[in-house]
């Protein structure tokens, strides 16, 4: 039996990297194993700025990933956690009766819903800001560049 509150959690703490897909569809899921490829090139982006300083054009387009990609999975929790428990077993656990009690929602199930909104939103408007606060230097400094 699949749980929504394990799924839930999972889903928040480990969706960048997957392991909520690998839990409900196996490893044979696809979108599992690309999840890790933004997080990754993230990653990547921080290590650039650490490396090469904020000026670095490629690590602005890279850093919104890991955002895009952690506000993306908090809000399939949010989905998964707020799911009836008929809706989540007819789609994860099909043999079970509609009412049994791994699609349920417990406490756990209401905390990572509200851990997943306050995260979420936190990471995708921060990444938000810090795509066009790059984007509208990149342009002022084309501005000047065109102005001299």
């Amino acid at each position: 039996m699949k749980s929504k509150t394990l799924a839930t959690w999972l889903t928040f703490l480990g969706g960048p990297l997957g392991l909520h897909r690998f839990y409900l569809r196996g490893l044979g899921d696809l979108l599992g194993w690309a999840l890790p490829i933004p997080t990754a090139l993230g990653i990547y982006g921080i290590e650039r700025v650490q490396q090469f300083g904020q000026d670095d054009a490629l690590s602005w387009l890279l850093i919104p990933m890991l955002g895009f990609t952690i506000a993306g999975c908090a809000l399939n929790a949010i989905i998964y956690g707020l799911m009836t428990p008929e809706k989540w077993n007819a789609r994860f656990n099909p043999q079970a009766e509609p009412e049994h009690r791994a699609g349920a929602t417990r406490w756990l199930t209401i905390f990572g819903v509200a851990a997943a909104l306050l995260i979420g939103t936190a990471v995708l408007m921060a990444s938000i800001a810090f795509s066009f606060q790059r984007y509208f230097e990149h342009q002022i400094e084309e501005g000047r560049k065109i102005s001299q």
